[in-house]
C-alpha cells in the first residue's frame, strides 16, 4: 500500500501542474539531442547547425545561455557530461569528439581516429577515460590525453550510436546487431543479450543501473530488467515514430515516469509502473527528437525539436522574476532565451587533436 501511494502522489502533481515554462531559441537548425548535467545545474544541447549549447539553470529555475560551442564541421549528434560536470563531450556526426571546459567554454582536446568516423561519446565513471562508438562497428576507449586504452571490434551496429556504462565501469551496454543489445562485463568477459523482434533505435540506462529503456522502430518502448538474465517487464506505446531516431528517458521522483519525444510534435509521459499514458505535452511545431529529465529537480523536463527550439516543462511558480540581458517575456508569461544576441559566449574549438 505504501508503494502504491508513493506512485500516486507524484502522478497527481504531474497531471495538475505541468506547464510550459520556457522556450530556448539559440539553435539555428534542428535540435537532435539534449542532456541535463548530473547535478541538474546545466543543460547541454546538440544541433544540426553544427553547434552545441550549454545552458545554466539559475536559482529560480530559469535557463540562461552560458556558452555556444563551435568548431565541429558536421552536425553535432550528442553530448555527454563528465561525472563531476566540469567538462562536456560533443560528438560530430561521423566526425570527431571534442572535450570542453564547462566554466570557460574552451575546447581542451579533440579525439579522432584516422579513416574512421565517430558516432557517440560517453565517460567512464572515474572521469579519466572516454568511450566512443565508431562507424566501423567498434567501441574504443581513450585516456583523456588521447591515448587509445582499449578497443572492442565489431561490438555494435553502425545504425545505432547509443551505449551505456554502469556506475562501477564493469558493464558496457551496446547494440550488437539491429535487434539485439549486448551486455558485456569487462571483468568476467561475460556476454548477455537482449533480443528484440524489431530494430532498436535508441536506449537509456536507469539511475540504479538495473533497468534499460529500449526504443524500437515499431513505435514501442520496452523496459527491461537487466539485474541478472534480461527480462522485459513493461511496454509503452502511443508516441509516433516513422523516420527519425526518437529518444526517451526515465525521470520524476524516484524515476517513476517515462518520457519520450514523438514525431507528432508532442512529448509523451507514461507512469512507469502501470504503463499508462498520463500526459501529452503540446507546443512544439516539429518532431520532438529527445527529452531529458532534470536528475535533481523531478519537476523539470526538457525537450528538443526539429522546430529549432528547446522547451522547458515543469511547475508554474506564482511569481517569476524578470531577466535582463538575453531574456524576454511575452504576454503569456513564457520566457524566451538564447536569441542571436543572447547573454552567452561563442567559443571556437582549437584544442589539441588525437589520432
Amino acid at each position: 500500500m505504501m508503494t502504491h501511494c508513493m506512485h500516486i502522489l507524484p502522478l497527481v502533481l504531474l497531471k495538475q501542474k505541468v506547464k510550459l515554462l520556457q522556450v530556448l531559441c539559440a539553435h539555428r537548425d534542428e535540435v537532435w539531442f539534449l542532456q541535463f548535467s548530473n547535478n541538474g545545474k546545466y543543460l547541454a544541447s546538440a544541433s544540426n547547425d553544427k553547434t552545441a549549447v550549454i545552458w545554466k539553470v539559475d536559482e529560480d529555475g530559469e535557463l540562461l545561455l552560458k556558452h555556444t560551442l563551435t568548431g565541429h564541421e558536421k552536425p553535432v549528434m550528442m553530448v555527454a557530461w563528465s561525472p563531476d560536470d566540469c567538462q562536456l563531450l560533443t560528438c560530430g556526426m561521423e566526425e570527431v569528439i571534442r572535450r570542453w571546459d564547462v566554466e570557460s567554454g574552451e575546447c581542451i582536446h579533440v579525439y579522432e581516429k584516422s579513416g574512421v568516423g565517430l558516432l557517440s561519446c560517453g565517460w567512464f565513471p572515474d572521469g579519466k577515460q572516454i568511450l566512443s562508438g565508431l562507424n566501423d562497428q567498434s567501441l574504443c576507449l581513450w585516456d583523456l590525453d588521447g591515448k587509445q586504452a582499449d578497443c572492442w571490434e565489431g561490438q555494435r551496429s553502425t545504425k545505432t550510436s547509443d551505449f551505456a556504462v554502469s556506475k562501477d565501469g564493469k558493464l558496457i551496454i551496446s547494440t550488437s546487431r539491429d535487434s539485439a543489445i549486448l551486455l558485456f562485463n569487462r571483468d568476467t568477459k561475460q556476454e548477455r543479450l537482449i533480443e528484440e523482434e524489431h530494430t532498436v533505435t535508441s536506449f537509456s540506462l536507469s539511475e540504479d543501473g538495473d533497468f534499460l529503456l529500449v526504443n524500437l522502430i515499431n513505435e514501442q518502448i520496452h523496459l527491461w530488467n537487466i539485474r541478472t538474465d534480461p527480462i522485459r517487464v513493461k511496454r509503452y506505446t502511443g508516441h509516433k515514430r516513422s523516420r527519425f531516431v526518437i529518444r526517451s528517458c526515465f525521470g520524476g521522483s524516484e524515476q517513476a515516469f517515462i518520457a519520450s519525444g514523438s514525431e507528432d510534435a508532442k512529448v509523451y509521459i507514461w507512469h512507469r509502473a502501470s504503463g499508462d499514458v498520463i500526459e501529452t505535452l503540446s507546443g512544439h511545431s516539429g518532431a520532438v527528437n529527445c527529452v531529458s529529465w532534470n536528475p535533481t529537480n523531478p519537476h523539470m523536463l526538457a525537450s528538443a525539436s526539429d522546430d529549432h527550439t528547446i522547451r522547458i516543462w515543469g511547475l508554474k511558480k506564482a511569481t517569476v522574476k524578470r531577466r535582463d540581458a538575453g531574456s524576454s517575456s511575452g504576454s503569456n508569461g513564457i520566457h524566451m532565451n538564447g536569441s542571436a544576441n543572447g547573454n552567452g559566449f561563442v567559443h571556437q574549438c582549437n584544442g589539441s587533436r588525437s589520432k
